[in-house]
């Protein structure tokens, strides 16, 4: 499913600067792909492919759902992140800040930072992305993460040589199946989506 196509309404951020009573965020990584998004999020709308310019793509810390390095953006002067642009309420917004362990104290595993990137057709944006506060040592994903990043760009419509540079990536094997469903504590503790609770 490329962008575009989850908007039922036909509207598209790109020629207009959006609703006042949405938030619009600049997606990469596994946050691209629509399952996951669909999993977290009630209705997101995904809006067109995007490029953050002098950013590249690195993975740090663990995720114990995929054994592996997790994803974040990275300054890199020359290099270009490919994402997507998802419209989200800010019931949703809620909800994928709870699964970034994105926290408005940041003491989170994700904070919010403001960019501006450019879509295919050349309008810049100023929007908001997830990324991750502390760093160290890169950790290699595992090659499952990396399989559904790659997917992921592909369902979206990505550019071609962007997911070949993506697949080309170093990973390793899981020691385990992956990905690991999020703890059931997690998911009742999350903010109640509309779809859920039926209003």
């Amino acid at each position: 499913m490329t962008c575009g196509q989850d908007a039922s309404d036909g509207a598209n951020i790109f020629g207009f600067s959006g609703r006042a009573d949405r938030q619009y965020v600049f997606a990469y990584a596994d946050n691209m792909h629509p399952d996951q998004m669909a999993e977290r999020c009630s209705r997101p709308v995904c809006l067109g492919p995007a490029v953050l310019k002098d950013h590249d793509l690195d993975f740090f810390g663990r995720t114990e759902t995929w054994d592996g390095g997790m994803a974040t953006a990275i300054p890199a002067p020359g290099r270009q992140l490919w994402g997507v642009v998802y419209e989200l309420s800010y019931t949703d917004a809620l909800r994928l800040d709870e699964w970034q362990g994105a926290r408005l104290d940041g003491a989170g595993s994700y904070f919010h930072s403001p960019v501006r990137v450019r879509t295919a057709t050349g309008e810049e944006l100023s929007l908001l992305l997830y990324k991750k506060e502390i760093l160290g040592a890169p950790v290699l994903p595992s090659r499952e993460m990396l399989g559904f990043i790659v997917e992921a760009a592909r369902l979206r419509g990505l550019p071609e040589g962007y997911i070949e540079e993506l697949a080309r990536r170093p990973a390793r094997k899981a020691d385990y199946a992956v990905p690991l469903r999020e703890g059931l504590l997690r998911e009742l503790t999350m903010v109640t989506s509309c779809r859920e609770c039926g209003a």
